[in-house]
């Protein structure tokens, strides 16, 4: 049996591959499922990748995994740099959590240096590109085992 890890992604990223392709890429969401999965399954995890433009969709997810995930890779988008809630709800959560960015947010707006999610996170991964999903769960394999 395989450990599930829960891979949340958050506001726009529905648009990933077409929304400033110079920054997040070309891949799509689906592709990152896609890379995901077969990760996972090397690393002996499941893993199910959901995205929501809703802070309390999120929230929901994340209290969800309270019973169903043994570890969270999130990418909170723009609720990065908005969300207590988001942070309060990972502070209820026991497992390992990792903040993932696929652009480099320090080179980038200032209000975008600002993180509630690094307050509980594990570790954070910025600026790799989609390649930082396969290190998040390579990543998360290590603090499971």
């Amino acid at each position: 049996m395989s450990t599930p890890v829960l891979i949340l992604n958050g506001p726009n990223l529905n648009l990933l591959g077409q929304r400033e392709p110079e920054t997040y890429g070309r891949e799509t969401l689906q592709d990152v499922a896609a890379r995901c999965a077969g990760v996972a399954e090397d690393l002996g995890l499941s893993v199910e990748l959901r995205q929501s433009n809703h802070e309390g969709q999120l929230i929901d997810w994340i209290q969800e995994a309270r019973t169903e995930a043994a570890g969270i890779i999130i990418n909170p988008g723009a609720y990065t740099h908005t969300s207590i809630a988001i942070l309060d709800a990972l502070n209820a959560y026991e497992g390992p959590v990792i903040e993932l960015h696929i652009s480099q947010v320090h080179r980038r707006e200032s209000f975008r240096h600002q993180s509630y999610v690094s307050r509980r996170a594990d570790a954070v991964m910025a600026g790799v590109g989609v390649h930082g999903y396969d290190l998040a769960l390579r990543h998360i394999a290590t603090l499971l085992a």
